[in-house]
């Protein structure tokens, strides 16, 4: 499933499932394009939960099926896009977050900041590289990651960028590809 080329897209590719102590994740890439262009620095690795994707079930603890999916601002307890705090404590909410719409029964399937294995309930968790299943998210890098993809956002989009959360964000999608 190709990107379109036209607009915001984050592609994410799927390249494998990892098992650690009776846990799985799915790892893969993610690349930022601009109307089809590879954004520089705005790449890296994934990480969502198991497969296969699944949008027929809430709380399944599945990752989304492979498909293009609208983005939304966030309005969460946990995460928001606009409005999170500027803190690098783990522990202070709300935390960044974005919103992926139209993912059928499934709600609140965000990307966000991941830690540890994984912090994912149907979520995706930018990060740098995971060689393996031993490898560990680094929260404070995917709390950047995730914010370099908003702040991103934001400047491509201007003005078109909502100024609310709990809004689509116009000419903005993620495409997710199946490994």
């Amino acid at each position: 499933m190709p990107i379109t080329g036209q607009g915001w897209e984050l592609l994410v590719k799927r390249a494998r499932e990892d098992t650690r102590n009776g846990k799985r994740r799915t790892v893969g890439s993610y690349q930022v394009f601009h109307n089809g262009k590879p954004v520089a620095g705005l790449a890296g690795a994934i990480a969502e939960t198991k497969g296969p994707g699944d949008n027929s079930t809430p709380g399944n603890n599945r990752c989304v099926e492979a498909s293009t999916y609208p983005l939304n601002t966030q309005d969460g307890a946990k995460y928001v896009t606009l409005g999170f705090k500027d803190t690098t404590s783990i522990t202070i909410i709300p935390r960044p977050g974005i919103e992926l719409g139209k993912t059928g029964k499934r709600s609140e399937i965000l990307i966000h900041p991941g830690k540890g294995f994984l912090s994912s309930v149907g979520c995706i968790n930018p990060c740098k590289g995971l060689a393996n299943a031993n490898s560990d998210i680094d929260f404070l890098d995917s709390r950047k990651r995730t914010i370099a993809i908003i702040d991103d956002m934001k400047a491509f989009l201007g003005a078109g960028f909502p100024t609310r959360n709990r809004k689509a964000i116009p000419n903005a999608t993620i495409v997710i590809e199946a490994k």
